[in-house]
């Protein structure tokens, strides 16, 4: 539809009586798109900010004039990618890939600006940025001769990463089963109670003659007076003899 035909090129010469078919054709479909262009940019504009940019009627001097109002410092942006590039570190909020993608993004914008970040510089900045699950991963990488790419780093990364969620899931599996089997410890003392008759709870040291606690039926004094009387003593001792 050639709507963003003004937006491409520069204003065709107004017809006149001598132009040809063709010449008017192009100032039209020229004029339509310089039209609708505006149209849109301007209702897509918020209201806050509109009525700070000039009025225009061509639809490039408008576009000219948005850039001008927030035209920024390529150092100032450049600084700031730089401080957030350093400072950047993983933490488990996104997934590693993610992580990497994001800090090489940076990189790319970088060097729009004509700050050449190398990919070797990049790789070190990236392994700085990550935690300290992964200091066997960084070691195994110093160690190692060779140098990696980035796209090497990244799948090399994401492969740590699963490995961490297994160790984990493993860990916390054990904890639990060691935890169930604390409780069970913790509660077989309590069962042991449940051995003891229900004849005998309660009457351990109590005299089943006199009913009386602290002492025993076999050392009760009512008892044994009681066997005297009735001459059980007696004919024990003889019995003895």
């Amino acid at each position: 539809m050639d709507l963003d035909l003004a937006l491409r090129e520069d204003e065709p010469p107004i017809p006149t009586e001598s132009s040809t078919l063709s010449d008017r054709a192009a100032y039209q479909s020229w004029e339509r798109s310089n039209r609708l262009s505006l149209m849109f940019m301007k209702t897509n504009i918020s209201k806050s900010i509109r009525g700070s940019i000039p009025d225009c009627d061509k639809a490039k001097n408008f576009m000219k004039a948005v850039e001008e109002q927030f035209v920024s410092s390529d150092k100032a942006r450049a600084s700031t990618l730089m401080k957030k590039l350093s400072g950047m570190k993983h933490n488990n909020s996104t997934n590693v890939r993610e992580h990497i993608m994001e800090m090489r993004n940076i990189a790319a914008q970088l060097k729009s600006l004509e700050i050449d970040i190398s990919e070797s510089f990049l790789v070190h900045l990236i392994m700085n940025s990550l935690p300290k699950e992964y200091s066997p991963f960084k070691i195994s990488y110093n160690t190692h001769k060779d140098k990696w790419t980035v796209n090497e780093l990244l799948t090399m990364c994401v492969q740590e990463e699963e490995r961490l969620k297994h160790e984990k899931l493993e860990v916390a599996n054990l904890t639990t089963h060691d935890e169930a089997n604390d409780k069970k410890a913790k509660a077989s003392p309590k069962g042991k109670k449940n051995n003891v008759p229900k004849w005998k709870r309660g009457n351990e040291g109590k005299c089943f003659f006199c009913k009386k606690k602290g002492h025993m039926k076999k050392d009760c004094l009512k008892h044994k007076k009681w066997l005297e009387k009735k001459g059980f003593s007696k004919s024990k001792e003889t019995g003895g003899k």
